[in-house]
């Protein structure tokens, strides 16, 4: 990195959230994480955050689901400011206002974008110099979801999800997604997986060639088939009335029905923008999860948007 010199006072970036059109869950590895082979897709739902010059290091929440976000250290965005500060040699003088609209411990990686966003707002701000391999570095210490949230578009991830390839892909697919009323914790999914799987350790990930070939050619029955998500066992047994949101999306018209991440959200894959809004009014009716928000995908990265 160069040294900083500051221009701007205020910095406003958006990063969108993500979908794990396929996620395969190794076993658990000797640095306590899970081998992982996944499909990153970046939706249309994001958050902001404005980076503005400060004396120290501040952070307000707004929007959704503010009362389960730390406004301290805990939180990722946080976290992203004071390794980029600490890393370009400077102090984290930043206030951080964190405008939310992705849904808060739903397995969209809300607290990723938030921190993918802050990584560009504050290197901006403070102007440190930092390429895009130096933010995706940082991105890889902070979270696996943090690099993905970088880049974003269509990625197939390896290791703990943070190594990247693009996957070569045509179009925009249309989801509908059903907020579950409660959140669940990543690691107690992971748990209960480990849990359900009881020590097994010959789990093996494959690449989805089928999905793969699907984004390609743009066949919406062949991805359909083929979206997969090994976290949806443990999420059900945690929450059961999951089942009956399942249900719902594919009982009102929705092709396929994916768990996002670790859950609690749904994604309901529809055919076109028209039956997304159809899809959705039908499962907000069935009174099966808090609300439903539509969404597109993929779409880029994190950015500066003024």
């Amino acid at each position: 990195m160069t040294a900083p010199i500051r221009v701007d006072d205020v910095v406003l970036a958006r990063a969108p959230a993500k979908l794990n059109l396929h996620l395969g869950v190794g076993p658990l590895r000797k640095d306590k994480f899970h081998e992982l082979l996944t499909v990153f897709c970046a939706l249309s739902i994001s958050d902001e955050v404005v980076a503005s010059e400060s004396e120290g290091l501040s952070l307000e929440v707004t929007g959704e689901g503010v009362k389960d976000v730390p406004r301290d250290k805990r939180n990722l965005a946080w976290q992203a400011a004071a390794l980029l500060a600490k890393q370009a040699g400077i102090d984290p003088d930043v206030h951080l206002e964190i405008r939310k609209s992705i849904p808060v411990a739903a397995g969209l990686a809300g607290g990723s974008a938030d921190a993918a966003a802050t990584l560009i707002a504050c290197d901006a701000l403070w102007q440190t110099g930092a390429d895009r391999d130096d933010l995706v570095g940082l991105g890889a210490q902070l979270g696996s979801d943090v690099v993905f949230s970088l880049t974003g578009g269509l990625s197939l991830g390896t290791g703990r999800g943070e190594r990247l390839s693009p996957v070569l892909a045509s179009g925009k697919w249309n989801w509908v997604l059903a907020i579950a009323k409660s959140g669940l914790s990543t690691a107690t999914v992971y748990a209960e997986l480990d849990r359900i799987r009881d020590g097994q350790d010959d789990v093996e990930l494959q690449t989805p060639t089928d999905l793969m070939n699907a984004l390609r050619s743009r066949d919406l029955d062949l991805l359909a088939e083929s979206l997969s998500n090994d976290m949806e066992p443990a999420a059900i047994s945690l929450m059961p009335s999951l089942r009956q949101t399942k249900r719902a999306g594919l009982d009102e018209g929705a092709r396929a029905a994916l768990l996002c991440g670790s859950g609690p959200t749904y994604a309901f894959l529809v055919q076109n923008e028209e039956d997304a809004v159809d899809v959705a009014a039908r499962v907000a009716g069935a009174g099966v999860c808090r609300t439903v928000r539509t969404a597109t995908g993929p779409v880029t990265g994190a950015r500066i948007i003024g």
